[in-house]
């Protein structure tokens, strides 16, 4: 049964609701960014290498900086960071839109697609750094997490809708420049939120390590941990791509794709709606386990009507994954390096998923589309039983 009275006793914790609101339009450019400035330049360019040479550089001066601009927010507040980037990150992509238009060579192109991801603003880190200084009740921290993971959910569900709008009606380069609207008011919006006033920078001598987070074992098992199930990702969306295009309907992965994060949000809803008996970190384990085995259940399905369907069922576990993952790291991390923590497990995300589409396009050349899901698969089982070497003791190491 599902119960909305913890998501009402949620929205009742003072600030939540703004704070939540306040984030989701600072949010947007996570699920539009990256496939419209591929779009974008292979539109304009004629050539897919010199796009996907954008892309990947846009997402690896992101995951390369985040964690550095984490490490600045737990230092001086999100306020001057935020203020930052929401000039520098819509700077750098209507460049961008510019020198595609103009056909720029390929140098100014990538450059200025790398600044682009250094800059984007971390809304989505300050956010959940923000839910353990919010709420004391564990109960409504775990309910905080889930409604986080639809959120990001609902934003990858919109964002590529968003670019396909814009490419239908000839205008990549729109998608491009809503990404920096979004970004630029989101931060405005979200800098103004109460929340985000009164977050006070710790004085403390947590800052003493170059390895940062990274240098705690507990944390470094749920990073790698990440960095596997986010290869799945990857290798979850090359398959379902393959297969739809392997049944000469490739648009048919889209909507398998969007079904997937139905069925991701929805099992988000029932997991934050619910009081769970086991620890975080057995919940993290059966979650991958889970995800794992949906992966499976697609596997024998052959026809493109019941493998969407199917799809639905396979996400499920996902969006509880990212819910679980969260908690863990709120659980583990000090309080004065949240930010930090988180954006290193946006990293992790990104680079697994990066990765997981690069090995999935190599396997697709040579291997029939169950085979990426089987790999898939493996690749969950393997983050779940690195998930198990996470230290059972699991008390709050946050200050109250």
């Amino acid at each position: 049964m599902i119960s909305f009275q913890r998501y009402h006793d949620l929205f009742d914790v003072p600030q939540i609701r703004a704070t939540l609101i306040a984030s989701i339009v600072g949010r947007l450019p996570i699920g539009i960014a990256g496939l419209a400035i591929l779009l974008l330049v292979q539109r304009r360019s004629g050539s897919f290498a010199l796009a996907g040479t954008a892309s990947a550089l846009y997402v690896l001066g992101l995951a390369l900086v985040a964690p550095f601009l984490g490490r600045l927010i737990d230092r001086l507040g999100p306020r001057p960071v935020l203020a930052a980037c929401a000039f520098l990150y819509p700077a750098a992509l209507t460049a961008l839109a510019a020198l595609v238009l103009r056909s720029a060579h390929a140098p100014a192109l990538n450059a200025i697609a790398f600044v682009a991801g250094a800059s984007l603003p971390p809304v989505s880190a300050c956010v959940r750094a923000l839910y353990p200084r919010l709420i004391s009740e564990p109960a409504l921290l775990h309910t905080a997490y889930s409604v986080d993971s639809a959120v990001v959910e609902s934003v990858f569900v919109l964002g590529p809708a968003v670019v396909a709008a814009c490419v239908g009606l000839g205008h990549p380069e729109a998608a491009v420049l809503l990404a920096a609207l979004s970004a630029a008011a989101g931060c405005v919006v979200f800098i103004r939120a109460p929340a985000v006033k009164a977050w006070t920078p710790s004085k403390s001598g947590a800052y003493r390590s170059w390895l940062g987070v990274i240098g705690s074992a507990r944390l470094l098992v749920v990073f790698v941990a990440t960095v596997l199930y986010s290869i799945a990702f990857g290798l979850f969306e090359l398959a379902v791509t393959a297969h739809a295009a392997s049944k000469g309907a490739p648009a048919a992965a889209g909507i398998a794709l969007a079904l997937t994060s139905v069925g991701s949000g929805a099992g988000a809803v029932v997991y934050g709606s619910r009081h769970w008996q086991a620890p975080i970190r057995r919940q993290f384990v059966l979650a991958l386990t889970v995800m794992a085995a949906g992966m499976l259940l697609l596997v024998p399905i052959d026809n493109l009507v019941l493998y969407s369907i199917a799809s639905i069922a396979t996400g499920i576990p996902m969006a509880t994954v990212i819910a679980t993952q969260s908690l863990l790291i709120a659980r583990f991390a000090p309080r004065e390096r949240l930010a930090e923590s988180f954006t290193w497990a946006a990293t992790c995300l990104l680079a697994g998923v990066s990765a997981g589409i690069a090995a999935g396009g190599v396997l697709a050349e040579s291997f029939a589309a169950y085979w990426l899901l089987t790999a898939a698969a493996g690749a969950t089982a393997a983050a779940a039983l690195v998930a198990l070497g996470v230290s059972r003791d699991e008390r709050r190491v946050i200050a109250p």
